[in-house]
């Protein structure tokens, strides 16, 4: 089974980030060929990098990262930048990062009319240097409270239609690119 692991980007209660990435897990979960890993970062003791805060499940998270096959990194837009719980995800991860060599779709939301761009733009970097695989066509909502209902519902199939596409491209690309790879090298070990 093909492991993927979502990361939810804030732990306010209610969010539309959450919304928006349950849309992504919902396609995830319909395909029987990969298995779902849902990360909520208030689950876990992480600590801020250099502090001597008990970050006793920065191993696990790290387990749990190189187990998987691909992720779905999600974050809301704060003050033109990703979300300091994903920053503080990704330092727990190790050097060198557990993302390394991992193939990562992008979400971001955000109540403004430009969408999260500049949250993505930064994320994408930030992976990028810890040596991540980051996907082409990130997911950006704009004015993300008009988009979702209360119980989460996605009012525009437009928005929906691209939430399904990351993740249907990201298993595409595991299928094409990853589990060829895995297979070739298991028939050389042979």
């Amino acid at each position: 089974m093909i492991k993927i692991v979502t990361i939810l980007g804030t732990i306010r209660p209610g969010n539309y980030t959450g919304k928006a990435l349950a849309i992504i897990e919902n396609e995830i979960e319909q395909h029987d060929d990969f298995q779902l890993i849902s990360i909520d970062p208030r689950e876990f003791k992480l600590s801020i990098p250099g502090s001597n805060i008990d970050a006793s499940d920065s191993k696990h998270l790290q387990t749990l990262i190189e187990e998987c096959t691909g992720l779905v990194i999600s974050t809301p837009e704060y003050h033109g930048s990703y979300s300091s719980l994903i920053k503080m995800v990704i330092e727990n991860l190790g050097f060198p990062s557990t993302l390394s060599a991992k193939p990562v779709a992008l979400l971001g939301v955000a109540a403004g009319q430009i969408g999260a761009i500049k949250a993505l733009e930064h994320l994408r970097s930030v992976l990028s240097h810890v040596g991540a695989i980051v996907l082409p066509g990130p997911v950006s909502i704009a004015n993300v409270q008009a988009v979702f209902d209360k119980e989460g519902n996605c009012l525009d199939d437009k928005v929906e239609k691209r939430l399904r596409g990351s993740a249907t491209g990201l298993m595409d690309y595991i299928r094409g690119s990853i589990c060829p790879k895995i297979a070739l090298e298991a028939m050389v070990r042979e």
